[in-house]
């Protein structure tokens, strides 16, 4: 009898056990994506425009793994630096689909840079495909999407801007997964770091 009930006990207690480990693998996760969706430049509201004039919400870009570079199109010094080394990235990619990458610049000079402006600067640095985009928004979203990759700018002149020369990688669900000070030729960190998220 005793034998039994040591059984019967030891039966509900391992029930027990099981139910707390269940609940344990189940809430994780759930914390988990909730602290990452938190984190995601998907939650950001504020309205994008293409180079090719169309409106878009950043969400529109989940499950793309983002490079990401903040310049603008008449700036002489930084910029086409930054833009070299993203085209550098996508070099050293090799073998990559177009389908799940986006190389994306952002203007932080939305008033001047149009999206013709935006489509010219593509196409004169030879940025072809699909995997390329070029967004603008407005001062109020510009400074926000800033605020999120830490970039400062500040106008210094009408036609000239001061500004962090930052690139950045945002894994599919838009959390920022990796920073590098741009104007740097080894961008093989980077390229490591894409690597993973794809």
């Amino acid at each position: 009898m005793q034998k039994i009930y040591k059984t019967e006990k030891m039966k509900t207690n391992l029930i027990i056990l099981l139910t707390i480990l269940i609940n344990f693998v189940s809430c994780n996760p759930k914390e988990s994506n909730t602290e990452m969706d938190s984190a995601s430049i998907f939650q950001l509201n504020s309205d994008w425009e293409t180079q090719d004039s169309k409106q878009i919400k950043l969400s529109e870009l989940k499950g793309k793994t983002m490079v990401m570079a903040m310049i603008y199109t008449s700036c002489k010094t930084a910029c086409p630096r930054l833009t070299a080394e993203m085209n550098q990235i996508e070099q050293e990619l090799g073998d990559y689909d177009p389908e799940k990458v986006r190389f994306v610049l952002v203007s932080i000079d939305p008033e001047v840079d149009t999206p013709e402006k935006m489509s010219a600067y593509l196409k004169t640095n030879k940025f072809d495909g699909k995997q390329w985009m070029f967004l603008r928004s407005n001062d109020a979203g510009t400074r926000e999407f800033a605020n999120v990759l830490s970039v400062k700018y500040k106008e210094i002149s009408p036609i000239d801007f001061s500004h962090s020369n930052i690139l950045s990688v945002f894994s599919e669900n838009g959390v920022l997964a990796y920073q590098k000070e741009g104007l740097n030729p080894d961008v093989s960190d980077i390229v490591n770091e894409i690597n993973k998220l794809l």
